[in-house]
């Protein structure tokens, strides 16, 4: 390498230094502004209470912005209006900072950030040096990812925990590591309250969720009031916010749908994979249907997933029988050869035939019938958004 090739060098490694210098200053600087800082992690639900929270402060006139990075990730400004974020390659935690940015340049009062690391490392590194939260929030700790955050579920809580912001709070909806969330909260002098289900006084009933234009947890509204009531915003201000609310592309919802002139009523409950939380999907879908309806799960499997296929061919069987279970997508032998293993009779798992989502449209009406339900389960991802989309389309015509 020449002379001149070293002293270009240099100067690149010191504009990038200063580069990198101009943007920690930035963002300790946005860091400051923003008085309200809210992190969201967990293995299900992050977008749908990071939405509920930030529906239910800007509700209590707090100038709100907030970050998805669920099925379709989201910049939501003050006014609530959304922006589609798009990545030139894969996810960085880099985004992050420049979510901070905006919402200062905004003059955000709070920000509430869904967690989009996976490694240990990264989740900590989001907390520690990019969004600093004020509140720290864990929804749930269920076996997901556990190649990253594995192998066992008590790894997956500490992975998760390790979030946990110093010297300030920490809200948690998961009663199995309570222990373990009280000694890390300890440990880093956060405040922690538990969120309980039973709790008479902040419960969330089935007429408040009745309200919601699409199928929430009660433990994720009771999560996010608890969080809107530690700035101050009154429960019934924060909960008429969430109602009204645009709930996540990935949200459980109910599609009614006619298609040739036959009614096809579908469960969107793809966004749920791991096989707990989908295992209460599938029997919150049942439990709001007739007990005589025919009872259709629809499977998207995905190649990059195999592990979660497998989960899901054992957990299945463990669920209310469906009367079929068709499946999707890729590599779905993992699913379905697991399925049988676990005792779903050979004779029940139907492999699609269909290759693209109008003659799946059309697949679904032939094995539900005339009276059937149909639940999305496995993978939003590919022919899940696509079949989606494709169900709306049929909706709105």
């Amino acid at each position: 390498m020449t002379d001149k090739q070293l002293a270009v060098m240099g100067v690149l490694l010191i504009l990038l230094a200063a580069l990198g210098l101009l943007e920690a200053h930035l963002l300790r600087r946005a860091v400051g502004r923003i008085p309200i800082r809210i992190h969201v992690n967990g293995t299900r639900g992050k977008s749908s209470v990071t939405r509920l929270i930030a529906a239910g402060l800007r509700a209590g006139g707090i100038k709100t912005c907030a970050k998805t990075t669920g099925t379709l990730p989201r910049f939501l400004g003050p006014d609530g209006r959304e922006e589609p974020i798009y990545r030139a390659g894969k996810a960085n935690i880099a985004e992050q900072v420049h979510m901070m940015l905006r919402a200062q340049t905004l003059r955000a009062e709070a920000i509430v950030v869904e967690c989009m690391a996976l490694q240990p490392f990264l989740q900590w590194v989001t907390t520690a040096r990019i969004v600093r939260p004020t509140h720290g929030v864990i929804t749930n700790i269920r076996e997901d990812h556990l190649d990253v955050m594995g192998p066992a579920l008590e790894n997956v809580a500490l992975a998760l925990l390790g979030s946990v912001p110093y010297g300030s709070r920490l809200f948690s909806a998961e009663r199995r590591f309570a222990a373990l969330s009280a000694r890390v909260a300890e440990d880093r002098k956060a405040r922690l309250t538990l969120v309980r289900p039973e709790d008479a006084e902040e419960r969330v009933s089935s007429r408040d969720l009745r309200r919601f234009r699409y199928i929430e947890h009660a433990e994720n509204v009771q999560l996010a009031l608890a969080v809107c009531a530690s700035v101050g915003v009154p429960r019934e201000v924060a909960l008429r916010g969430m109602q009204s609310a645009r709930p996540d592309p990935g949200a459980l919802t109910i599609e009614y749908v006619r298609v040739e002139g036959q009614p096809l009523v579908f469960v969107n409950g793809f966004a749920a994979n791991d096989p707990e939380s989908t295992g209460q999907v599938w029997e919150v879908a049942l439990s709001r249907t007739d007990p005589d309806v025919k009872k259709i799960a629809l499977l998207n499997c995905r190649s990059d997933r195999a592990d979660r296929s497998e989960q899901l061919g054992r957990a299945v069987a463990e669920w209310t029988r469906a009367d079929a279970y068709l499946v999707i997508g890729t590599a779905r032998h993992f699913f379905l050869h697991a399925a049988e293993r676990a005792g779903v009779p050979r004779e029940l798992l139907k492999s699609s035939k269909s290759l693209n989502e109008s003659e799946l449209v059309r697949e679904l009406l032939e094995v539900a019938g005339a009276r059937g339900v149909v639940v999305g389960l496995g993978n939003i991802g590919g022919a899940g958004l696509e079949l989606i989309a494709k169900l709306r389309e049929k909706g709105a015509s």
